[in-house]
């Protein structure tokens, strides 16, 4: 059983949350695709993103988890790779957000 993880959020980006998880699910599809095809400009890429928004929307992980792939990318470390989006596939399903001030 997966464990949730909460997320503060400010009530400010309430409105723009989903859209932007949404968004992220995608990058998940786009990262393993990526991968699979051995296009590492676009692993780099989108991790660089990644690394650039998460904190933005007070979401520390997924910048950490975006570093780790642009990292990963530039080293050629497919295993590195495939757990880094292994890793935020799952943090998606787990978190919980709660908006507050």
């Amino acid at each position: 059983m997966s464990q949730t993880i909460r997320v503060s959020v400010d009530p400010d980006l309430e409105a723009l949350i989903p859209g932007f998880l949404q968004n992220r699910h995608t990058d998940v599809v786009k990262l393993q695709d990526a991968l699979a095809a051995g296009d590492l400009a676009t692993v780099q890429s989108i991790g660089h993103m990644l690394k650039g928004v998460g904190g933005g929307y007070g979401f520390v992980r997924i910048t950490e988890l975006g570093a780790g792939l642009e990292a990963a990318a530039r080293d050629n470390d497919r295993d590195a790779m495939d757990r880094q989006i292994s890793e935020l596939a799952q943090y998606l399903a787990q978190v919980e957000v709660i908006y507050e001030e």
